[in-house]
């Protein structure tokens, strides 16, 4: 009987693997650049030759891009897919607005339940940057900013859920949903005490989930969202209100 011998795997390989999953746990983002190779390498206690081929594995697989003298970086393409020409599209239409709030409500509310189940006490540190931003971009009066900080609190909570597939699905969505939360926020910010609501909306979110409470946390996110689309709603039927009353007093 023939003896079949296994060949052990080349030490390139292995780090290839342990690349493959820093990229997928999120410690690597889409367009990020890589430490170099000399701090890669000695992070994995291997020789540089091993890396550099371990690189070069990468590149073959189109999960890096490597510049002539400008270091090695993540490829942008691995989140194309939630960027594509229909999801702008998407965020230019006004009834596709209400859709996205909708998916929203089942994606956050999981990311939300996973973060209070799973979270570290630097992924609370995290979320609770991000809130804080907001309060900034709020007192600054900036508009995009806060919009940004929004979209990054939820990605905060997103990788606080420790579940790739979650976490890499928020991600590619962000600049859609912070192109939504703009959106909102130029509506919902003409109304009196609308963002001192929303504050607490987020500050409830936040310390369920800091607070270990997971059906809490996804109670809270839900409510928000819930209380966000019924605010945009009810600003809708003002606008309809508006426009009849002009209409009747032009005929009249």
């Amino acid at each position: 009987m023939n003896t079949l011998k296994i060949k052990p795997a080349k030490l390139s390989d292995r780090i290839v693997e342990q690349l493959e999953h820093m990229l997928l746990e999120g410690t690597f983002a889409p367009g990020q650049k890589l430490p170099t190779e000399r701090e890669l390498a000695e992070q994995f206690d291997v020789s540089r030759p091993s890396l550099r081929e371990a690189l070069q594995k990468m590149e073959a697989k189109g999960l890096v891009s490597r510049k002539q003298g400008g270091g090695t970086y993540v490829c942008d393409n691995l989140v194309g897919g939630l960027t594509d020409p229909l999801f702008e599209l998407i965020g230019r239409h006004p009834e596709s607005q209400f859709d996205l709030l909708e998916f929203r409500h089942a994606l956050e509310g999981i990311c939300a339940y996973y973060a209070a189940l799973r979270g570290t006490s630097t992924d609370f540190a995290q979320i609770k940057q991000r809130y804080d931003e907001i309060c900034t971009a709020q007192q600054l009066k900036d508009l995009e900013a806060e919009a940004k900080a929004v979209g990054q609190l939820y990605l905060a909570v997103a990788a606080a859920s420790h579940n790739v597939v979650l976490l890499h699905l928020v991600r590619g969505l962000t600049p859609l949903v912070e192109q939504n939360i703009q959106l909102n926020l130029e509506i919902l910010r003409q109304k009196d005490g609308i963002v001192g609501q929303l504050n607490a909306h987020r500050q409830r979110l936040m310390e369920a989930v800091i607070n270990g409470e997971p059906e809490q946390a996804r109670q809270a996110s839900n409510s928000h969202l819930a209380f966000i689309e019924e605010a945009l709603l009810e600003a809708d039927r003002e606008r309809s209100r508006l426009a009849r009353s002009l209409r009747r007093s032009q005929t009249t």
